[in-house]
């Protein structure tokens, strides 16, 4: 997974036609720290997507922005608009990791 640094990273990135998936993360949480554990699987399960993670806590502005309010919170972006979010609460198994991309495909 890509890190991103900056706010201007992030807006290149999201306003593809392809759809891209961004991790918000912290370095501070222990979800962050479980999903870490099995996202590596789920990146090359569902490599149809670019994968990239920011640290929430050096962009305050950009998770207020797209309301992450939990982490780590995975968003789907197209077209430089959040088309999914799987919000921190859902997103502590592999399953309900699965779960959310393939609801992108239905």
């Amino acid at each position: 997974m890509k890190e991103l640094q900056t706010a201007e990273q992030f807006q290149e990135v999201i306003s593809g036609e392809q759809p891209v998936i961004v991790k918000f993360y912290t370095t501070w949480c222990p979800d962050c720290t479980r999903m870490n554990m099995f996202i590596d699987d789920i990146v090359n399960e569902y490599s149809q997507y670019d994968w990239f993670q920011m640290n929430r806590d050096h962009v305050p502005e950009l998770a207020e922005k797209y309301q992450v309010m939990g982490i780590p919170s995975l968003l789907v972006f197209k077209n430089g608009e959040k088309v999914a979010h799987l919000h921190s609460a859902n997103a502590k198994t592999p399953e309900e990791v699965r779960e959310f991309l393939q609801s992108l495909n239905s």
